[in-house]
């Protein structure tokens, strides 16, 4: 098993050093949708903009002033991308005013997103739990981590389905457990305070082992 595991995890890191499922764009005019898909490794948001930098992209049919703003930028698209896709293997995220705010009232916008596939290991921790990521060789690197529920596990529901609960600490656990051999770590409210109430929430980590 460990063999098998180990032979996935080297055949990952040469198809992303070798360039296979990296530099992957995506878009989606306003009210549409966007798809993020990794068939190998997880989701790792690399740049993203929700507004207009050209007059031609999703421009089909709409006025010219609609589209002549060529300088409309949300600046927290990156940051919100990232805590919605980041360390999955599929995500979909509407392009729309309600999810990135409206950066420019009367323009007709688009979502832009590049994004890379990186090989990783995942470990899920339901609330109240406790589990240990550890690296047989080489010291653990944090790529994302995230206390809520974005629904990718059967954790108990207790309370709520609710699937959009972010509250990413990617950088509380790379001061935590990057360049450790093993890292123990909780999923409770009272290591990452609450960021929903009434959601059953987990601990999502991804992660690799670093020469």
């Amino acid at each position: 098993m460990l063999v098998e595991e180990l032979t996935c995890i080297t055949l990952l890191l040469f198809l992303y050093h070798n360039g296979a499922e990296a530099n992957k764009k995506a878009m989606a005019c306003e009210g549409e949708s966007v798809r993020l898909k990794c068939d190998l490794g997880f989701i790792k948001i690399i740049k993203a903009n929700y507004g207009r930098t050209d007059r031609k992209t999703c421009a089909s049919g709409k006025p010219a002033k609609r589209v002549s703003d060529k300088k409309c930028s949300t600046s927290a698209s990156l940051s919100i991308m990232s805590a919605r896709c980041d360390g999955r293997k599929i995500c979909t995220v509407p392009a729309e005013n309600s999810v990135f705010t409206d950066p420019c009232p009367g323009t007709s916008k688009y979502l832009d997103i590049s994004y890379d596939c990186i090989p990783a290991k995942r470990r899920i921790i339901c609330e109240n739990s406790e589990s240990v990521i550890k690296c047989g060789k080489g010291v653990i690197q944090i790529h994302h981590a995230n206390y809520g529920r974005r629904c990718l596990v059967p954790c108990p529901r207790k309370l709520t389905t609710r699937c959009d609960c972010y509250s990413p600490q990617t950088s509380s656990l790379r001061s935590r457990c990057d360049g450790k051999k093993s890292c123990q770590l909780s999923a409770s409210n009272s290591v990452f305070a609450d960021p929903c109430m009434k959601v059953s929430k987990y601990l999502e980590v991804t992660y690799s082992c670093k020469n």
